[in-house]
């Protein structure tokens, strides 16, 4: 992997996100430890563009980071939500497909395809913000409008992998 800033501020999120494991769910030190995490994935692509560092192991390295965090938060956060099985099992449908393209990009591409996508995008967005509203929407409500989004995003983003269109390879 290349040495850069952009592969440091994605190590930060790694860091944030282990930290995360010692706090108390939804505390002031989860919050700003979460905050600083989506800082650094809003800016690590950005930096990498921008310092001409962007590679194929740094996209891979961002994803690897956007997985520990979502590890860390699931493993605080879902103790204390009260979440249907119907959703897990939603989320357990999407995780699936996920999978395959990642699958369907080794044996079609023969490396790991990562896709930034809109829908990608807004999926993120949304996924990122679910923690702040816990407090003012019971996730029973807000988690079914995560789950369509990323559900369109996992789907779009597999048949642009097995197409060869659209979407925007990270390099």
């Amino acid at each position: 992997m290349v040495f850069s800033i952009a592969n440091i501020i994605t190590g930060l999120r790694i860091a944030c996100s282990t930290a995360i494991l010692f706090c108390e769910p939804l505390s002031a030190a989860f919050y700003v430890l979460y905050s600083v995490a989506g800082f650094t994935d809003m800016i690590d692509g950005a930096v990498a563009r921008k310092t001409n560092k962007a590679s194929d192991s740094g996209a891979v390295f961002d994803t690897a980071a956007d997985a520990a965090l979502v590890a860390a938060c699931l493993v605080k956060l879902l103790p204390v939500l009260n979440i249907p099985v119907w959703i897990y099992v939603w989320c357990g449908v999407i995780a699936l497909v996920k999978v395959i393209n990642v699958i369907s990009g080794l044996v079609l591409r023969k490396k790991i395809v990562v896709l930034h996508t809109v829908m990608n995008k807004v999926t993120g967005i949304l996924l990122f913000a679910l923690p702040f509203t816990i407090s003012l929407v019971d996730p029973v409500y807000s988690a079914p409008l995560v789950c369509a989004a990323a559900t369109f995003a996992a789907v779009q983003e597999g048949h642009f992998i097995r197409s060869g269109k659209g979407g925007r390879e990270q390099k």
